[in-house]
């Protein structure tokens, strides 16, 4: 059973300050492995890949058949069926247009001296995406990582994809197609993303690194951030629930379960300001517990991380949740739109009782990338921005280097770089020739 906290209990900010800082990462110390991993494979390329890909995912594999054929994505295309291939379609339909809004625009303006000024955005050359691997992929994560890079302009995209036992989602194969990507390797773990970072003989290296993947995975990311760029390091998936005793618990509970069922340490929070309506969901969570099939994951997650805080109003709710800066936010309540405005910090926020979070995870069209362990605070969701670069732009004219070039060499002067304010004054002098 989750906990529960009431803000009237005394210690209730010993408690919630507890919740906020439970370690709910279950990360063993793999660091140094990983680096190891890292090192082979910048020292021997696709040999390491092929070798760590045996050791680990019992795959054999050549240079030569580390990426998927276009005879072996047919196949696998062939075998999916029509509605699941009708709800991808729609799902990437919607991701596109939603991404396209994001594409920022290049701007530039006279200043007041005459000199030009601006900004301009390029994409990326190439980029990796990181999908899990075997039967529990996702191919929704698929679309959700190519799509935004394909609407920024990326040139190269490339997947690795590992295939565990040589076993495949038909459906990852399709999401890629959709998005446009047509090289798929079936690596996985810290060899993949060394291998998209470096390069080998084979892989070509890229710029930009995203998607989940494991404790390996991660380390994988941070070590090689700087290198290339990454999106985010992940921790286990999240909800938070602000709700009124205006909802169907029953529909509270499984919004709470359709994170808690990610993983053990996934997290689900329920804010009410009613204690009774808390109980119920509690109790619905319970009952749905006994026929979910992933109740086991689900079970743990509610067992060890979940919590129902019963708060005095909305505004309280509101103070918790920035205070949680949750990776997905559902707001069922009475003013949902008024108490969505008042928050500062959440992934993603899902308002009014007929928004599931699990619509965001497929088919609403914002990304389902998002950041977690309160990481919101600071950072946001993936986007078309994290596949693009901003340059800024300048050109001086003779009066507007003349109007702001002794402010620039006096600057220079006092922080001792003589070239600096050297190269001002050559041109200074002769303006006044």
């Amino acid at each position: 059973m989750a906990q529960f906290l009431s803000t009237t209990d005394p210690s209730f900010e010993t408690s919630f300050t507890a919740l906020l800082n439970m370690k709910r990462e279950d990360s063993p110390d793999v660091d140094a492995v990983v680096a190891g991993i890292i090192t082979d494979v910048q020292a021997r390329g696709d040999q390491a890949v092929i070798e760590l890909t045996s050791k680990f995912d019992r795959l054999d594999l050549t240079a030569s058949t580390l990426a998927f054929s276009p005879a072996e994505i047919a196949a696998e295309l062939a075998k999916v069926p029509a509605a699941e291939l009708e709800a991808l379609e729609l799902a990437a339909e919607r991701i596109r247009a939603y991404h396209e809004r994001q594409r920022p625009e290049d701007a530039d303006w006279t200043g007041p001296h005459g000199e030009m000024l601006g900004w301009r955005w390029t994409p990326v050359d190439a980029a990796g995406l990181y999908v899990p691997g075997g039967l529990a992929s996702y191919p929704s994560s698929v679309l959700m990582n190519a799509i935004p890079a394909q609407v920024a302009g990326v040139r190269d995209l490339v997947i690795c994809a590992p295939t565990p036992d040589g076993v495949c989602n038909p459906l990852v194969l399709l999401a890629a197609q959709l998005a446009g990507v047509e090289t798929i390797y079936r690596i996985g773990g810290a060899q993949a993303v060394a291998a998209m970072a470096y390069g080998t003989d084979t892989i070509r290296a890229v710029d930009v690194i995203t998607g989940p993947g494991n404790a390996f995975v991660a380390a994988a990311k941070r070590r090689v951030f700087g290198k290339v760029g990454i999106d985010m390091i992940a921790g286990p998936s999240e909800i938070l629930v602000i709700a009124d005793k205006d909802n169907d618990p029953d529909w509270i509970a499984v919004d709470l379960l359709s994170q808690a069922e990610h993983d053990e340490s996934a997290q689900s929070v329920l804010i009410t300001d009613d204690a009774a309506f808390g109980q119920a969901v509690a109790e619905a969570v319970e009952t749905r517990l006994t026929t979910l099939q992933r109740r086991d994951i689900a079970g743990a997650s509610w067992r060890d991380f979940g919590a129902v805080i019963v708060v005095r109003d909305m505004a309280e709710a509101v103070a918790l949740s920035d205070r949680i800066a949750p990776e997905h936010l559902e707001i069922a309540c009475q003013n949902a739109d008024d108490v969505a405005a008042e928050i500062k910090h959440a992934g993603a926020i899902f308002i009014g009782a007929w928004t599931p979070e699990a619509i965001g995870d497929y088919i609403g069209g914002p990304n389902h990338v998002l950041p977690t362990a309160r990481s919101a605070r600071f950072s946001s969701g993936l986007s078309v921005l994290d596949f693009m670069k901003r340059t800024t732009l300048s050109r001086m004219t003779p009066d507007a280097l003349k109007a702001i070039g002794p402010a620039a060499e006096t600057l220079a002067k006092s922080e001792s770089l003589e070239a600096h304010g050297l190269s001002v004054r050559a041109r200074l002098d002769r303006l006044n020739e």
